[in-house]
């Protein structure tokens, strides 16, 4: 078997409706839409939940309990396979750093630094945290890992 010999079960793959296309076509006029209504109008259709005007069920059901979504720490996460690249051995890198770099994006409350990939130069991290593996191939290249002073 060849990659060129693949093809999709009988049934799995159907021929796109095109509409619009003359009343031959049998999608013609009001391309499948019907006559009036809310969703033969264009930019028609209606948000996830709604039920027509009915209060929906997610706000019919009572609210119970604390989420912790909103009071969350938002930690940004990169790796150190993505650090030989950009910096040169003996570099003090920090969130500004980067940041400038693209590494790190949008709001956070505090960087980590994962250890997937390799590190080769002697680089130091001013991070909040660190996992284990990462800390280690740091520190193996000669490196080191310090945390910012607040």
């Amino acid at each position: 078997m060849e990659l060129n010999n693949f093809k999709p079960n009988p049934g799995a793959k159907h021929r796109v409706k095109r509409l619009g296309c003359g009343e031959s076509s049998g999608h013609g006029k009001t391309a499948c839409k019907g006559n009036k209504g809310q969703k033969a109008r264009s930019g028609s259709g209606t948000r996830v939940g709604f039920e027509g005007g009915q209060m929906p069920l997610h706000r019919r059901l009572p609210k119970r309990g604390f989420n912790n979504y909103d009071f969350r720490d938002k930690t940004a996460v990169f790796n150190i396979g993505d650090l030989s690249d950009l910096f040169e051995a003996g570099a003090t890198i920090d969130e500004a750093i980067l940041r400038e770099k693209g590494l790190v994006n949008g709001r956070c409350d505090r960087v980590k630094v994962l250890g997937n990939g390799e590190v080769t130069k002697a680089l130091h991290l001013v991070v909040e945290a660190a996992s284990a593996s990462a800390r280690e191939k740091i520190e193996k290249a000669g490196g080191s890992v310090a945390e910012p002073i607040a």
